[in-house]
């Protein structure tokens, strides 16, 4: 579970508590386990004592672990955040259900959290830094973003190739706008998927064309007969559909766009997944093919407008050039806020409690439409939709 890097820049120490940090967080320890004696870890990873022992007291004092019985040391009760049962209550009246999708339960958006953030990048932010600053966000907020990346969505972010935009939608403006400059005509978009993109090809002066989506995803091979030569794509998760894009089709899509396309890739839920783990970035395949859009609009609220672009080596400048022209840069106090949250736990913490939270609902979704199949006119007035659109929600959760 924990690994050393001798070679690495950081030092063993520092390494050591990172390492049993994001143990912790990501739950791979447990609420009260025991940790190994500083002796026996030591010899096992083949350092000091005197190292584990000063580790140990330091995330003690952060509150991530816990003396006990002398010399024992433990994972402290509730330093994984873990949240409290659903209350449901039965409503008065009709009942119908919201299946629209593209926003979070704002109702749990961690507003405490959020200040102290903001508070805490308010008191450290220099005076110097006040400025227009860099078109492609703080600096700071890039390099702890493209940790946050590489570590969750298994991309190979660069701070320096990061651009921190106002949300998803200004993102994709300024690739289209990008491509329609340098003479693409032809924007290949997944069918079914979102309209807001067909609708943001046709602003840019390009021409959509539809790609069929199947339970593999999108269809590789109609789009490498059609005259494309960008495509936007959603390969974790895709909307609306659910489904990953297969293995096989992501290596053609990759193989695609070696020989001349370019690949939008918008990971817009990428950290929630309930049927399996979360398929990591179509980034991490390809960055020099690949055009990553990130926000933070499902999984803290739309109103922060905070996204992000990881971004092609040879499109940096010019995409940086669209954003200064577009509106100079990104709010710098949020982006630095937003860097705080995530270097702090507070953001992992935040998304393990939804995700617990979302999983519960979906399944009881799932066990209510099991319950009601048989009497699906009953079922569909109940959750407010058609009889065709619970078949689709009951082939969705593979209920027959």
């Amino acid at each position: 579970m924990l690994q050393l890097d001798r070679a690495a820049d950081e030092s063993l120490g520092s390494q050591l508590q990172r390492a049993l940090r994001d143990a912790i967080r990501q739950g791979r320890v447990a609420n009260g386990e025991r940790l190994p004696s500083s002796r026996i870890l030591a010899r096992d990873l083949g350092v000091s004592r005197g190292l584990v022992v000063d580790c140990y007291s330091q995330l003690r004092c952060e509150g991530f672990l816990a003396a006990r019985g002398g010399s024992e040391t433990t994972v402290a009760i509730g330093a994984i955040d873990l949240p409290a049962p659903l209350r449901t209550t039965r409503a008065v009246g009709a009942v119908r259900v919201d299946f629209a999708y593209g926003e979070p339960d704002l109702h749990r958006f961690p507003m405490k959290d959020w200040l102290w953030s903001l508070t805490e990048a308010a008191r450290t932010v220099p005076i110097s830094s006040l400025g227009y600053g860099d078109a492609r966000g703080v600096a700071e907020a890039r390099i702890v973003l493209a940790s946050y990346l590489r570590r969750v969505r298994g991309s190979l972010a660069d701070p320096e190739t990061i651009i921190v935009t106002t949300g998803y939608s200004q993102g994709i403006n300024l690739v289209l706008r990008l491509l329609a400059r340098r003479g693409v005509r032809y924007v290949a978009v997944e069918d079914p998927g979102d309209d807001r993109n067909v609708a943001s090809v046709r602003r840019a002066g390009m021409e959509p064309v539809p790609i069929a989506v199947d339970e593999q995803g999108v269809d590789v091979g109609a789009l490498a007969a059609s005259p494309a030569s960008a495509v936007i794509v959603t390969p974790a998760h895709q909307c609306p559909t659910g489904v990953a894009l297969a293995p096989t089709r992501r290596h053609r899509l990759v193989e695609w766009a070696a020989h001349g396309g370019v690949i939008i890739e918008d990971d817009y839920d990428a950290e929630f997944r309930y049927d399996r783990q979360p398929i990591g970035s179509l980034h991490g395949l390809a960055p020099a093919h690949v055009i990553a859009l990130g926000t933070v609009s499902k999984s803290l609220a739309p109103f922060l407008r905070l996204g992000w672009m990881l971004c092609p080596p040879d499109l940096i400048d010019e995409l940086a050039a669209e954003k200064e022209a577009s509106d100079r840069a990104a709010p710098g106090l949020d982006q630095m806020a937003l860097a705080e949250l995530m270097r702090s736990g507070r953001y992992d913490r935040h998304i393990r409690r939804m995700s617990a939270v979302y999983t519960h609902r979906r399944q009881r979704l799932i066990e209510s439409l099991r319950e009601h199949k048989h009497n699906k006119t009953s079922a569909a007035k109940t959750l407010g939709i058609t009889r065709e659109g619970l078949h689709k929600k009951l082939r969705q959760f593979g209920i027959g």
